[in-house]
């Protein structure tokens, strides 16, 4: 069993459940890792939580999503850093940030179960898209692989960072504190090969929601 405990700054790590479903909740993507024929593979997915499963998805054409969708272990990483913390000196500088790692084995999902499972990614990234736009047809379903890797008590933890920069342990003048950091939205930008004339609710809303205030 992978060992999920912290040897340095204990009191960062976390396995509260609201902690991790949070942080899920709040970031779009992260990186799946996983072993292919002895050699370390990491691709970067956007996920969703759907309660008690993270749901991911690619091409069937794939090979080494068709390698942990055949039960290989897998871990899925998140990270948000939310301040650069400038201390006294490069040595005492860090960041403040909220991490997980989610331990486990995915499951592929099939029939009414996929079709659902990327119903609610697409929700998750762009709440209220599915109604604007036709269904996924057949063929896309068939060539989407579509997984859920399941949130098990002791398959995961979360590991946080906050606060200013630490009180120097020497004489100094230099300025030491803290650079928040925000993740904003810009105004949303037609295709070219767009026809219509106005922005759809979904894309203004999900704007909307990231303009800096």
């Amino acid at each position: 069993m992978t060992d999920l405990s912290l040897h340095r700054h204990q009191e960062r790590g976390s396995t509260e459940r609201a902690a991790l479903d949070a942080l899920l909740d709040d970031v779009l993507a992260g990186t799946l890792s996983t072993v292919v024929d002895g050699k370390p593979w990491v691709v970067p997915m956007i996920f969703a939580r759907d309660g008690d499963r993270i749901l991911l998805h690619g091409s069937t054409g794939a090979g080494a999503l068709r390698h942990v969708a055949a039960g290989a272990p897998a871990a899925l990483a998140v990270i948000a850093v939310d301040a650069l913390v400038v201390g006294p000196t490069t040595f005492d500088s860090s960041a403040n940030y909220r991490s997980a790692v989610v331990h486990g084995h995915l499951t592929p999902l099939r029939d009414v179960d996929r079709t659902i499972a990327l119903d609610v990614l697409s929700e998750r990234i762009l709440p209220g898209r599915t109604a604007e736009v036709r269904p996924m047809t057949r063929q896309e379903q068939s060539r989407t692989l579509a997984m859920a890797l399941p949130i098990a008590e002791g398959g995961f933890m979360v590991k946080t960072r906050t606060g200013t920069a630490s009180a120097p342990t020497e004489p100094t003048d230099a300025w030491h504190g803290l650079v928040e950091l925000r993740t904003v939205a810009l105004e949303p930008e037609p295709a070219p090969t767009s026809t219509a004339q106005e922005v759809p609710r979904s894309v203004r809303d999900f704007a909307g929601a990231r303009v800096l205030a």
